[in-house]
């Protein structure tokens, strides 16, 4: 099933009544169409539902005013063909307030991971990584192997990015130094960390111990599988995702955030 979420409910509405004058004047004839919109309401994940409280009771009850109409319609077909106005001290249109209180909400949002990241100061950058994980998180438990390999490699890729910006440049040289001699690393990496892959991250964080021997070790199997992002390279390996590599990919990105936080 696809993912709803506010902005595409609030269209559905702006197309079917953009005027306060078509929805205003909303009768029996459009009870399919406000079936749906109650449908679509309903399938809005409870996390993005991120409005204010007196929105939010509007929200709900616009919602409740639809389906008491809709009910009434279906049972006594002599009544009530307006949909009408919520009552109240001001008479409210409930569908515009439905519009209005997803109007406020995201798209997305932090889903709740095993580690707030609270070791990360930039509050946006820390914001940006939890969501990154919350669509992980939600990739794996709707099967969606392939987004949930790629994502999870490209999480650990972005929190070992951050980690080494914060060491000295001195200690990254001297690890890079020490893994050319060992045959760890074939190549000198970038000067610019930003242009890294995960396998220099990884080899590069694993010597300088901010991750451990077991992180760097599961974390590999993420750079293996992150590739698969490349159709070209899919082919050519004769691979695929599924389920293994997703758990496998995602093992590596829990490992990662559990060496990071103090």
């Amino acid at each position: 099933m696809p993912r709803v979420v506010p902005s595409q409910v609030v269209a559905f509405i702006n197309g079917l009544w953009p005027t306060s004058s078509h929805m205003n004047n909303l009768q029996r004839g459009q009870a399919g169409q406000l079936s749906g919109l109650v449908d679509l309401v309903d399938q809005i994940p409870g996390e993005l539902l991120t409005m204010d409280t007196a929105s939010y009771t509007l929200f709900v009850c616009g919602k409740a005013h639809i389906r008491e109409k809709l009910l009434t319609w279906v049972a006594d077909t002599s009544r009530g063909h307006e949909l009408g106005l919520m009552p109240g001290p001001t008479p409210k249109n409930p569908v515009a307030e439905i519009r209005d209180a997803l109007a406020k909400c995201p798209d997305e949002s932090p889903a709740h991971a095993t580690s707030a990241l609270n070791f990360i100061a930039d509050a946006e950058l820390r914001k940006n990584l939890l969501i990154d994980i919350g669509e992980v998180t939600r990739a794996l438990s709707n099967g969606e192997w392939k987004a949930a390999t790629v994502l999870a490699g490209s999480a650990a890729e972005a929190l070992l990015l951050w980690a080494l910006k914060q060491r000295p440049s001195i200690e990254i040289t001297n690890a890079i130094t020490a893994l050319r001699a060992s045959g760890d690393l074939t190549t000198n990496p970038s000067s610019n960390l930003d242009w890294w892959n995960l396998y220099e991250f990884i080899q590069v964080a694993e010597k300088i111990r901010i991750i451990n021997q077991n992180t760097a070790k599961q974390t590999r199997l993420a750079k293996d599988f992150r590739n698969f992002i490349h159709p070209g390279v899919a082919q050519r390996l004769g691979a695929k995702c599924d389920r293994a590599t997703a758990l496998s990919a995602v093992a590596g990105m829990e490992h990662v955030v559990r060496d990071l936080t103090p």
